[in-house]
């Protein structure tokens, strides 16, 4: 039987780290098998499971308290059985994006073992929640928090001589997708459009593989009957990431080497041009896991292979070699894998010295065209080159042809 006393003091501990955001001591208090379950309907996909206190801890009380200033006021407490503590009180604070209040009433129940909590339920009025974020996308904040570019630890993250080159570091895991991957590749293209100075974007990876695609390590930390709800959270801010991607007004160069796979495909699918290393290897993999496939695939397979070779790639698990996937479209050009890093370096340079307002035109163009009759783009090609017409790059590549020389563009 738990003592009262202790027990509440323990929960006044968890309570106090984390309205400091003390990670140790938050750690300190929860046992190693620790289970949180959080309320069904929260915003930004919080409601849910979560196995670990580095789950709980990362994945829940992590990103809320990214989008939220609250803290957790406890007002009663209750033995329940033998090892079970109720707690009644009420959260109160604001949303960070809107600075709307947030006074929800919650109960806990928490269970203890030798080693600290061993879980905590949660039940808390979700509306308040969703009411407190209501309008943040129109107010320009983000509908996913996440961390800032300084904080990275999946990515590097440099911008220099009008590049903007993005890393994949997770090389001792192969570039595996997990929830921090897929909240730093939003942060990380967020960062991308922010910034006024990028003209090219290069992506790459450290290591042997570019990505293996989605953390089976982390997935099978999902409760059973969980792994879907820890999917959906991890591809909500990884798909907005591809969604600015996709807007950006600047050319995007891929550098894909060793295995190409799942959800990382996603990366590639994203740029403008894929160079590719002679050892590259591409496939799907998600019918060997049993799921139906993330990243943008079924949008972007059919239309770079074609129907039938993206049906194939998804249901036969077809692994598909550098050479195959320059003669099927997949890629733009295949070099030696020693030299794929420089190769790609090099285009995203002379990308990024070249016409910036007509290559964010030419992009626009090419993926709307997939939605326009002939006479739609024939129209937007007009709007595009009256737009680009009036450009002092259009202007001063004139003047340059006329006098014989080269054109220097300064993206204006």
């Amino acid at each position: 039987m738990i003592d009262l006393d202790t027990v509440r003091a323990t929960a006044e501990r968890l309570y106090k780290a984390l309205e400091t955001g003390d990670a140790d001591a938050v750690t300190e208090v929860l046992s190693p098998a620790f289970v949180g379950r959080t309320t069904a309907g929260l915003p930004l996909g919080l409601g849910g499971t979560y196995a670990g206190p580095e789950a709980m801890r990362r994945d829940f009380w992590w990103r809320l308290g990214a989008a939220f200033r609250v803290r957790a006021e406890p007002e009663t407490y209750a033995l329940v059985g033998e090892s079970g503590l109720q707690v009644t009180g009420t959260y109160r604070g604001t949303a960070r994006a809107t600075r709307r209040p947030v006074e929800a009433a919650f109960v806990h129940l928490l269970t203890f073992d030798g080693d600290g909590i061993a879980s905590l339920t949660q039940i808390t009025d979700s509306a308040p929640w969703h009411a407190a974020l209501d309008g943040a996308e129109r107010l320009g904040a983000p509908a996913h928090p996440g961390p800032t570019v300084e904080e990275l630890s999946r990515f590097e993250y440099t911008v220099s001589d009008g590049v903007a080159t993005v890393v994949l570091n997770r090389p001792e895991k192969r570039n595996a997708i997990d929830l921090v991957m897929g909240e730093e590749t939003l942060t990380v293209a967020r960062a991308i459009a922010a910034d006024p100075t990028v003209r090219a974007v290069l992506i790459a990876a450290n290591g042997p593989a570019f990505t293996v695609g989605g953390d089976i390590e982390y997935f099978t930390s999902a409760p059973p009957g969980g792994l879907g709800a820890l999917a959906g959270r991890m591809t909500e801010p990884f798909h907005e990431a591809f969604r600015i991607l996709s807007r950006v007004e600047v050319p995007i160069v891929a550098a894909v080497q060793g295995s190409v796979a799942g959800g990382g495909l996603g990366y590639m699918y994203a740029a403008d041009i894929v160079i590719a290393a002679d050892d590259a290897v591409f496939t799907t993999a998600f019918s060997g896991i049993g799921l139906s496939g993330d990243g943008g695939g079924t949008w972007h397979l059919p239309r770079l292979v074609g129907a039938a070779r993206a049906r194939r790639m998804y249901l036969e698990n077809l692994r598909v070699d550098a050479a195959t996937a320059l003669d099927w479209g997949l890629v733009a050009e295949v070099v030696p894998a020693a030299e794929l890093r420089e190769h790609a370096s090099a285009l995203a340079g002379k990308l990024a010295s070249g016409p910036t307002k007509a290559y964010a035109a030419q992009r626009r163009l090419l993926r709307e065209t997939w939605h326009s009759s002939l006479s739609e783009q024939l129209r937007a090609e007009t709007d595009g080159v009256i737009a680009t017409g009036g450009t002092q790059d259009a202007t001063s590549s004139l003047t340059a042809f006329l006098e014989k020389r080269r054109p220097t563009f300064e993206g204006r």
